[in-house]
């Protein structure tokens, strides 16, 4: 079976390389091609502006969840299929994963990170089996990739927490793996 719902972790900003709001772009005209539906952090800014304005433009369904107190910074998009208001981040992040089949990372920040080592740490506790996939555009995510192995080599985890992540170079290979 498709998948159907996609979380999408990304930046609240739009980087410095414009291949990563070019990719956002993509993902989110992809998301909709396939009749998958968005599910992310609510925002109009950055590289959440840019997937959600494609899947809209493309006829996706779009599920927004952003907390009460990042409404006026990411600009809470509200013109969504359904756009959800939380206390707090955590909320968010459960509200997101809840009502998504696979999580996909493109770049961003502390809080992708976050939202990133949340759900792959509640893949290693068990919590789940849903794809955690790294859209690793213009090698963005080698620094993370790298330290995911350092923590590996040191016996922090076992290598088992490797499998656990899919990492794809550009936007095909991230529709592919979801697929």
């Amino acid at each position: 079976m498709a998948t159907r719902s996609i979380c999408v972790f990304c930046g609240s900003r739009k980087g410095v390389l414009p291949s990563y709001e070019a990719a956002a772009t993509k993902l989110g005209q992809a998301i909709a091609a396939r009749g998958w539906r968005l599910v992310y952090g609510a925002g109009d800014v950055g590289l959440m502006g840019a997937v959600a304005n494609a899947a809209q433009a493309g006829g996706a369904e779009t599920f927004g969840v952003i907390p009460e107190h990042l409404v006026k910074w990411e600009v809470g998009k509200t013109d969504l299929t359904r756009y959800v208001v939380t206390e707090t981040m955590h909320e968010r992040k459960k509200v997101m994963f809840m009502n998504c089949d696979a999580v996909l990372v493109l770049p961003g920040g502390a809080g992708s990170l976050d939202e990133f080592f949340e759900v792959l740490t509640w893949r290693q506790l068990g919590l789940h089996e849903k794809p955690v996939v790294l859209a690793n555009v213009d090698g963005y995510w080698d620094p993370l990739i790298g330290l995911m192995q350092h923590v590996v080599n040191q016996e922090f985890a076992d290598a088992s927490v490797l499998n656990f992540i899919t990492v794809c170079s550009d936007i095909e290979s991230v529709v592919q793996a979801l697929s």
